[in-house]
């Protein structure tokens, strides 16, 4: 790992080209423009204060025509804490290379998340939470992420407290429902519904007045 994480970034698109030369110093340019990420490189060096959490490592079995073969597979959400979040999944025959996947395709699926102040009994005008109620869905599971006041704390399951805390929010109130237990449905049920803080459509004076940071 020590390696990977030494080895010098030579890109290979024209994308990463600009961010390496610093010409695109900012990830939200490459939101704004729907540009897709082809390099772990140009994460890296946008997102260099990402943090790393394991959510959960299973062993995968399957019979093939020469025996039974085991895999581990690894989910793993990545955040700066401060409103960009990731989660990905990654299989291997060792743990170590598992995770080393996992984080990769957790950076790959980076998402900037929109954090505001849209409890109505709050007026910290600070971006706390999330600025309006959103869910998602994955398998049996079923997520819905709603505005809480300042002080509440995250209103949701473990999988769910670090996904948040990884993405900035503090505070939290939710709904679940189907087999939560199920650590991949209910982490990417949650990615689900983040990713539709993103896609909610509403008026720049409405945004302001819900405490969000940016309406990208």
């Amino acid at each position: 790992m020590n390696n990977y994480e030494k080895e010098e970034w030579v890109p290979k698109t024209e994308l990463g080209r600009l961010v390496k030369d610093g010409v695109i110093t900012d990830i939200d340019e490459i939101f704004g423009k729907g540009l897709p990420i082809m390099e772990l490189g140009i994460v890296d060096t946008l997102l260099p204060d990402l943090e790393e959490e394991v959510m959960d490592v299973n062993l995968v079995q399957r019979m093939h025509k020469s025996g039974r073969k085991v895999n581990f597979r690894v989910i793993v959400a990545v955040g700066n804490k401060n409103g960009y979040i990731g989660l990905g999944q990654g299989k291997a025959k060792e743990v170590g290379p598992a995770i080393r996947k996992a984080v990769d395709n957790a950076k790959y699926n980076i998402i900037k998340v929109r954090r505001g102040c849209g409890d109505w009994g709050c007026v910290c005008g600070k971006p706390h939470t999330v600025p309006f109620k959103v869910s998602g869905k994955t398998g049996s599971v079923r997520v819905t992420l709603m505005p809480a006041p300042s002080g509440v704390g995250l209103a949701i399951g473990d999988v769910g407290k670090t996904i948040m805390n990884l993405a900035g929010i503090k505070d939290v109130w939710s709904q679940t429902s189907g087999q939560t237990q199920t650590t991949v449905n209910f982490a990417n049920a949650i990615f689900n519904a983040l990713k539709q803080l993103s896609h909610v459509k509403a008026q720049e004076i409405d945004l302001k007045n819900l405490g969000v940071i940016s309406s990208d």
